[in-house]
């Protein structure tokens, strides 16, 4: 429940300041300017929420598969989209050696997962259904309309800041243009961030999803602890295909090099997962982040992942 009110707030907070930006940029430019942006801004939106499937998939270079040619995975989503009450989303493998997955699509009824091989080859069965459980819950939650619609906001301030400092306009002279220019600029920045921190929370909330389906706490621990380490041994190349669509995954494959350093005390016997005891210590230990780990947090769309195994604990 706290979850979904950190959620709220965000929402309502940006949605404030939007308002308070278009009300003050539509009295200083005019109906017209004020109209102008605003239906950009919302066109930009209803491009990105329309084409973005058709994009995700070409860029993740994703192929559909059917139950016959993958039966397994076909019954674990089938199980998780009857618990979560949605329809079954289409499912699809990716064939890149990163391990993780996502979900994406405009609704619930247009909903697709996928999973990369690399994520296949990695997880048991519980690990794996744990993540497509934290999937699932992302369409039961409309994380991506949720995200679309508040990314839009950042997107109207940098609009209206380019247009004041840099397209001219009445009382330049005065240096009052440039100088809401400048407080645009910086709402863009404010709203950048809260748009980031909408973003962490749903992965948190994406997270109690999944136990909410019925999957172990551990399990989900467990299998993003390999998802880490696995991204970590990922080449450089590879990682770089997949940029622009890491805030889609289960985690984000960029920090994992540093977020190792943090998590290798967690496998206390070396078995290279997490079970119910080393999650269980997890608990009684005082969460300590690095400065680094959390400025890096701050510009990132997934939470840190010390922090999030640390809630998983709280639910064991």
């Amino acid at each position: 429940m706290w979850l979904q009110i950190r959620m709220y707030m965000v929402m309502a907070v940006l949605f404030a300041i939007v308002y308070a930006l278009l009300s003050m940029a539509g009295a200083y430019m005019g109906v017209g300017g004020f109209v102008f942006y605003a239906g950009l801004a919302t066109v930009m939106m209803l491009i990105q929420f329309l084409a973005g499937p058709k994009i995700v998939e070409w860029s993740m270079k994703v192929k559909y598969v059917s139950e016959t040619e993958n039966p397994k995975l076909h019954r674990m989503v089938e199980a998780l989209a009857r618990e979560a009450k949605i329809p079954k989303p289409r499912i699809g493998i990716t064939e890149t050696n990163l391990p993780n997955a996502f979900a994406f699509g405009r609704w619930k009824s247009d909903s697709r997962v996928c999973v990369t091989r690399g994520i296949l080859n990695l997880l048991d069965d519980d690990e794996l259904r744990a993540v497509l459980g934290h999937e699932i819950s992302h369409i039961k939650n409309r994380d991506v309309l949720v995200i679309t619609l508040i990314s839009v906001i950042p997107m109207i301030a940098w609009y209206l800041a380019w247009s004041f400092m840099f397209s001219g306009g009445r009382d330049r002279d005065s240096g009052n243009t440039i100088a809401i220019g400048l407080a645009a600029f910086g709402i863009y920045i404010l709203t950048n961030l809260l748009v980031l921190y909408a973003s962490r929370v749903r992965e948190y909330y994406a997270d109690r999803g999944s136990v909410a389906l019925g999957s172990r706490p551990n399990h989900l621990a467990s299998a993003l602890f390999k998802l880490v380490y696995g991204s970590a041994k990922t080449s450089k190349d590879d990682l770089k295909q997949i940029e622009g669509m890491k805030a889609f995954f289960a985690s984000d494959p960029s920090r994992a090099s540093s977020e190792i350093r943090e998590l290798k005390e967690l496998d206390k016997d070396m078995s290279g997962h997490i079970d119910v005891d080393e999650l269980r210590s997890v608990r009684r230990k005082k969460l300590s982040v690095s400065r680094s780990g959390k400025m890096m947090e701050m510009l990132s769309t997934h939470p840190n992942m010390l922090k999030r195994i640390h809630a998983l604990a709280e639910m064991e």
